[in-house]
């Protein structure tokens, strides 16, 4: 993959990353963190709705079912490994409930927020 390549994914990326905070303040919650990087793992919107913290993985393929296919188990392990970290540096969210949220996106379809989309 060339360099071109890599920056029009990155884009992209940032693009449904947009999306989907967009989609998520609609439905009433408010962003605490986008990127939020650890060497455990990254999360690409960390987000709260009365006492639910919420890490969401946001996915942009050309169908919503090839981006919820998308996120592997690896990929969900490295993420709790983050919202973990995420909690214990966090004191004032450690009485909230977490949750894993996907946000699925493809090319003219409204954003398909999944609830609960795994469980640790």
């Amino acid at each position: 993959m060339t360099k071109t390549e890599r920056n029009s994914r990155y884009l992209a990326g940032r693009r449904g990353e947009s999306w989907a905070v967009w989609w998520l303040r609609l439905q009433g919650y408010r962003i605490l963190a986008r990127n939020w990087r650890h060497p455990a793992g990254e999360i690409d919107i960390l987000a709260r709705r009365g006492g639910l913290l919420v890490a969401v993985e946001v996915k942009w393929r050309a169908g919503q079912d090839r981006a919820a296919e998308s996120i592997q188990a690896a990929q969900r392990r490295r993420i709790a490994q983050a919202a973990a970290v995420f909690l214990a540096r966090q004191p004032d969210a450690a009485a909230l409930s977490l949750r894993f949220d996907a946000v699925l996106l493809a090319p003219g379809r409204l954003p398909r927020h999944i609830r609960d989309a795994w469980r640790v």
